[in-house]
């Protein structure tokens, strides 16, 4: 068998090679160039990891050896896999119990439609704040924002993308956020002195993302006769009313979240916790039958439920959503993403890179530079920002502190490439999720999202001309 340290520095990183270049094709030069339509990304990663096994077969593995690394990688990815069954089940319990539906109804109220992009961003960014989780702010809270504008008629890809970015703006702040606390620990970093140094670039790209986002309210666009039609909003509300049975009970699931969110409860039994609470409060309150019910639980809400009850709103199809199988194309992708990943994980494909990139490092710029640079290509290739934090952190922490460089610009710099990029990329868990969550794919929102494109040009604009880079300041 090919001592793959011996294999060769190109040969090793070949497949990952062959696996950009399909990217690159299948999701930007066909269908911008071609006018061919992006193609299925799903293809596209199995067409990866056929390149990588006959690769490692004709280098002398054998089929039992890639099998084995392979499963063990995808082995890594049930938590992901769970965690997108459990919120496609909230999802929908959260409708079929009146959760979602209550809070879209007064948010309607509430909310005034020419400004409901900034009204997106700022309500994720305080529900992130407060539970550290970006995916279930995005998985809850972001689905009644995308369900308001929707009812208003408003852009819904740039609702999503406000919600995406409100969303990381908490997973990368919050003292409660996992991302926030690997990137400290990886690296060495006390917690808040970690979020101090993210406050230098995270901070002025979220006031620039507010900006953009009050300048492409409806407001400055004609307003709110421009966007929306005020009879279907009325009917609209009156079928949400007429469907559903609204008391203060209905906030149970989303406190559930919250709570177990600031105790750091598992994600998963959190998850499944407020989706059973909903089921009962479902029983309790709602007209639906049990089959209904169990129903939504398991493909997701679907308006034709209410025709049962002598209803029939069309109107309300924004309801339509949720369910155990809601999100199996996300899992689909996530479990071939981290199929492909096993395949070239006997290449130490990563590893010969960054090592490869440090032998040339000469200055304190460039040690900034290539932090995030390798950051960002290791989470795009690796899909996981836990192992992307401790390869990066292990990597450059020597080098930080030979250049006399705190580590907290290492720090920030994992979560200003990595936590903060990973949702624009469409095969990675991040932009699978708000993908399937949110009903808008990455390469949609991605150029909308203005806080991440924002942060990572303020974190790049630093390391070339050391700004916030701490350089005078002891440790």
């Amino acid at each position: 068998m090919t001592n793959p340290d011996k294999a060769g520095f190109y040969k090793s990183i070949l497949p990952l090679l062959f696996f950009l270049i399909l990217l690159i094709y299948g999701l930007f030069i066909h269908p911008v160039v071609f006018n061919g339509g992006m193609l299925p990304l799903e293809v596209l990663v199995l067409m990866a990891l056929s390149f990588s096994c006959v690769q490692l077969m004709l280098m002398g593995y054998t089929w039992d050896q890639i099998q084995k690394s392979i499963v063990t990688k995808v082995g890594d990815s049930i938590p992901v896999v769970l965690i997108l069954f459990c919120v496609g089940v909230l999802i929908g319990s959260w409708i079929v119990c009146g959760t979602i539906p209550m809070l879209i109804y007064y948010g309607i109220s509430l909310v005034d439609p020419n400004w409901v992009y900034i009204f997106s961003f700022l309500i994720c960014i305080c529900f992130s704040l407060l539970t550290g989780t970006s995916w279930g702010s995005a998985g809850t809270i972001g689905i009644v924002m995308l369900g308001i504008a929707e009812v208003y008629d408003a852009n819904i890809t740039i609702t999503a993308a406000a919600v995406v970015g409100g969303s990381f703006f908490g997973d990368k702040m919050s003292p409660l956020s996992d991302t926030t606390n690997i990137a400290s620990l990886a690296t060495g970093t006390p917690l808040f002195d970690h979020i101090k140094s993210m406050m230098y670039t995270t901070g002025p790209s979220a006031i620039l993302a507010a900006l953009v986002y009050i300048y492409l309210s409806p407001a400055f666009h004609g307003g709110i006769e421009q966007i929306t039609n005020l009879e279907q909003i009325d009917n609209t509300m009156a079928g949400i009313k007429s469907l559903f049975n609204f008391n203060i009970l209905l906030l149970l699931p989303l406190i559930v979240v919250v709570w177990g969110s600031i105790k750091k409860k598992p994600i998963i039994l959190t998850l499944l916790a407020s989706s059973w609470i909903a089921l009962i409060i479902a029983l309790l309150f709602q007209d639906f039958s049990l089959n209904d019910i169990f129903q939504s639980f398991n493909k997701g809400f679907s308006i034709q439920m209410g025709q049962s009850l002598g209803t029939d709103h069309e109107v309300l199809s924004i309801l339509n959503r949720g369910g155990l199988y809601n999100l199996i194309e996300g899992i689909t992708i996530c479990i071939l993403i981290f199929a492909f990943i096993g395949s070239i994980q006997p290449l130490n494909s990563i590893d010969l890179i960054i090592n490869k990139l440090l032998t040339s490092i000469k200055t304190r710029r460039q040690t900034v530079t290539a932090a995030l640079t390798t950051t960002l290509f290791t989470n795009l290739t690796t899909s996981n920002q836990y192992a992307t934090s401790f390869i990066i952190g292990e990597a450059f922490k020597k080098k930080f502190d030979l250049m006399k460089i705190p580590r907290k610009v290492l720090s920030r710099s994992i979560e200003d490439a990595g936590t903060m990029m990973e949702n624009l990329a469409p095969w990675t868990p991040s932009g699978i999720f708000m993908a399937s969550a949110l009903g808008v794919s990455a390469l949609e929102y991605a150029p909308y999202q203005f806080l991440s494109i924002f942060n990572i040009i303020i974190a790049y604009f630093f390391a070339m001309t050391g700004v916030a880079c701490f350089y005078k300041k002891a440790e």
